[in-house]
């Protein structure tokens, strides 16, 4: 009986966290524009959304966006968590305390730090100002994500490795990175979701020139969802799960 409760417990949480991505898979193959109910299959929500170059536009800022802060937010956290692990110096204690604080602080309160921050350096609303913002507020949760895993790593297998003559980049490269690479890597997949799915820092600090996909979803669900932002969605959900799969298969550890 148990086993039983526990099989039918499995499957609710799996409709009640999927079911939801589903149904929107499905009404974007739906013929009829307003998705309360199933008319037919249909392509021409997908090529009008190929024809529509207001939401390309802003699908491809998106992923620039994110692929440039989640690949400068791996290197900034990686090496904080470094140098947090491995270095003793004064104040070592404040500076994890900090990364919880952007961690955990709302995001209309790092909003407006961003957008009086910028301010005060002359840094027009735009690109920039959303590359620096999204940088910000990915690279703690890359820090804690690789600091955690070097909880658990041996110190004398450093100490190993310079004994043998290893340089310090050399201990790097074979040494540390092969075992903190899935925190890395789960790190930046962290940080590229992150970024893609923010609206409220993204909407105090980007401009009218650089339009980002969540934005434009936003704006454009105010007087209904569209089967064009339907199809659009599906296609990132199956992206997405692309990318997670291809993720487990490069860091599948051997035994």
């Amino acid at each position: 009986m148990s086993n039983i409760f526990q099989k039918i417990w499995a499957i609710g949480v799996y409709i009640f966290l999927y079911l939801p991505l589903v149904v929107l898979i499905l009404f974007s193959f739906n013929i009829s524009k307003f998705a309360v109910s199933w008319k037919g299959f249909t392509w021409k929500w997908y090529e009008k959304l190929l024809s529509n170059t207001g939401l390309i536009d802003a699908a491809i800022n998106t992923l620039v966006i994110a692929f440039l802060s989640a690949t400068a937010a791996v290197i900034l956290g990686t090496l904080t968590a470094l140098c947090l692990q491995q270095y003793r110096f004064r104040g070592k204690q404040v500076v994890k305390s900090l990364l919880f604080v952007v961690m955990i602080a709302p995001d209309i309160v790092l909003a407006i730090s961003f957008v009086v921050l910028f301010i005060f350096l002359g840094i027009s609303q735009g690109f920039i100002a959303l590359l620096i913002a999204h940088i910000t507020f990915c690279f703690p949760f890359v820090a804690v994500t690789v600091l955690s895993r070097l909880d658990g790593f041996n110190k004398y297998i450093l100490d190993a490795a310079n004994d043998l003559g290893a340089s310090s980049w050399q201990t790097f490269r074979y040494v540390v990175f092969p075992m903190i690479k899935p925190a890395v890597f789960a790190g930046w997949l962290l940080s590229f979701t992150l970024s893609m799915d923010d609206v409220i820092i993204s909407s105090f600090v980007t401009g009218p020139g650089y339009e980002v996909l969540p934005l434009k979803v936003f704006s454009m669900v105010k007087l209904g969802v569209s089967p064009e932002v339907n199809a659009l969605s599906a296609i990132m959900v199956v992206v997405t799960i692309v990318i997670v799969f291809t993720a487990q298969l490069l860091l599948k550890e051997k035994r």
